[in-house]
């Protein structure tokens, strides 16, 4: 079970990056071009924020399923002092917990606003600070060797 989770994980995270920088360009492109917001804006930000909560929750049952959260019963706090292990354990789910919350934020503030700038401008900036953490933290060795 550990296996397959740990799949479908890596490989959905290429899909979440995919259409995080596409809901991104597009943003920006359109806040720096005064393009107006249309339903196609609409669609890309809302399946942003599906993708991204779907990698969170298989995220999360990979992390409670992992051998590597037994590190936290076998090293305790000294999994603070192991750089692998506090990237795992740590950094990971906490920097994209964030980076997921901050799409969420976005996509939340941009629906209260009425005018095309007002719309796209909390995509634009939300959504780029989540696509900078998430390619923060991903473990770069590990996931492209899969």
């Amino acid at each position: 079970m550990y296996k397959t989770i740990l799949n479908l994980h890596s490989y959905w995270a290429y899909l979440v990056l995919l259409v995080l920088i596409v809901a991104v360009a597009n943003a920006l492109i359109k806040v720096f071009a005064d393009k107006e917001y249309e339903a196609k804006d609409f669609r890309i930000s809302l399946f942003t924020l599906i993708v991204s909560h779907i990698q969170l929750l298989i995220g999360l049952i990979l992390y409670f399923v992992s051998p590597r959260f037994e590190l936290w019963a076998e090293m305790g706090g000294e999994v603070m002092k192991n750089s692998m292990a506090r990237l795992y354990l740590v950094e990971h789910p906490f920097v994209n917990i964030l980076a997921v919350a901050l799409i969420t934020i976005g996509y939340s503030k941009h629906k209260k606003k009425l005018t095309s700038q007002g719309k796209l401008k909390p995509i634009a900036i939300f959504y780029t600070i989540a696509l900078v953490l998430f390619l923060s933290r991903i473990p770069w060795s590990t996931w492209i060797n899969l």
